[in-house]
């Protein structure tokens, strides 16, 4: 590359850059005074607003009051009934929608495409339009207060299947004719070849189940009364009082809930890239 070429690509680059920086900025800033905030007293949180300085967004002190405050009161228990149902939400999850995407993307049978329509569709349907009927249902079987009725929603995710289907599609097909041939079972097929060859898709369909039932908030508040198997998002809005509201709680709570799923990302980003592999035809 000659240098005015390289001198033309920069100079297109420029404006591109200058908005990314812009838009990380515009979306970094409330974040930067969310976890300042929650690490100062309440009383300081809007105070520290006028006039804006450095002070508005790194307080001049650090103290971890209102996260010893928050989880002293129980907010503990609802962080640690969270992760169980989110945990639980992925594994079972995971393996039915990798059962039912094997189902629609490799078998042939009557009704295939009218099955994954149904499926497209639902996930399409907003929750909300569903939740209360659905609630009552569940109040009728006695899954009202229970764990298998708050995790049971988030198992059938659409938008799971749909995307493992559409990976599985991509896989060569020759392989599971050969495993065929060496009277492999269509299980074994799944769980030896599919499964291992689809890391990326896995992975992006367990953060999609983990992050509907880490930040559900409406089904958990139906179906759920009993102070022991509350979750995070419910107890932290139970956190705003009538007549006064501790800031500097609801700063550290709204912390914790969003770092979970920050640190998921983090730590997964090396599945996401493409995992498609080769299938050695000629």
């Amino acid at each position: 590359m000659t240098k005015s070429s390289f001198l033309s690509n920069s100079k297109v680059n420029i404006p591109a850059t200058a908005i990314a920086v812009l838009l990380a900025t515009v979306f970094i800033l409330p974040a930067l005074w969310i976890l300042g905030g929650s690490l100062r007293p309440s009383g300081e949180i809007f105070g520290s607003i006028s006039p804006l300085s450095w002070g508005t967004l790194f307080p001049s002190s650090v103290s971890l009051d209102n996260y010893t405050s928050l989880l002293s009161g129980g907010f503990a228990t609802a962080l640690g009934n969270s992760f169980v149902a989110s945990i639980l939400a992925v594994v079972v999850g995971l393996a039915l929608s990798a059962l039912a995407s094997y189902a629609l993307a490799a078998l042939s049978f009557r009704g295939r495409s009218a099955i994954f329509a149904i499926i497209v569709v639902g996930f399409m349907v907003p929750f909300e339009a569903i939740a209360i009927p659905l609630s009552q249902q569940f109040g009728d079987w006695g899954l009202t207060n229970t764990v298998v009725g708050l995790v049971l929603p988030a198992i059938g995710n659409g938008l799971a299947i749909f995307n493992l289907r559409q990976y599985f599609l991509s896989l060569p097909n020759s392989l599971r004719e050969a495993a065929r041939i060496d009277g492999a079972s269509e299980i074994r097929i799944l769980w030896s070849i599919y499964v291992p060859n689809s890391g990326s898709a896995l992975t992006n369909s367990g953060l999609l189940i983990f992050l509907g039932q880490w930040t559900s908030y409406l089904w958990p508040l139906l179906v759920i009364n009993e102070q022991d198997l509350q979750v995070a998002p419910v107890a932290l809005a139970k956190t705003f009082g009538e007549y006064s509201t501790d800031f500097g709680q609801n700063f550290a709570g709204a912390v914790m809930l969003a770092l979970v799923p920050a640190l998921l990302m983090f730590a997964m980003q090396r599945f996401f890239g493409g995992l498609a592999m080769s299938s050695g035809e000629k």
